[in-house]
């Protein structure tokens, strides 16, 4: 049904790509998907996992913004996005 690649560094587990079949779309496969990195970051005492790129308002990538706590690398560093409601 979907597919998460998943690269693994020292620190972080870092969200490639995810897809599934746009059949299924209802049973929000790329939040499952996200659900089951950040257990399995959890479960090997990794402390990070980047949701990779990300535009802001972008319709398919606003769900990432449900994800706390969030922070954007600006090109210097690492900084805080401030939590809103993303429509479902």
């Amino acid at each position: 049904m979907a597919v998460a690649v998943t690269d693994i560094t020292e620190d972080a587990l870092s969200a490639v790509y995810t897809f599934y079949d746009p059949a299924l779309a209802a049973r929000s496969l790329g939040t499952f998907a996200i659900l089951q990195q950040v257990a399995w970051a959890a479960r090997e005492g990794i402390p990070h996992l980047y949701l990779g790129y990300w535009i802001d308002g972008h319709r398919k990538m606003d769900y990432k913004r449900r994800f706390q706590p969030l922070e954007a690398f600006d090109g210097r560093g690492w900084h805080p996005l401030p939590q809103h409601d993303t429509p479902a």
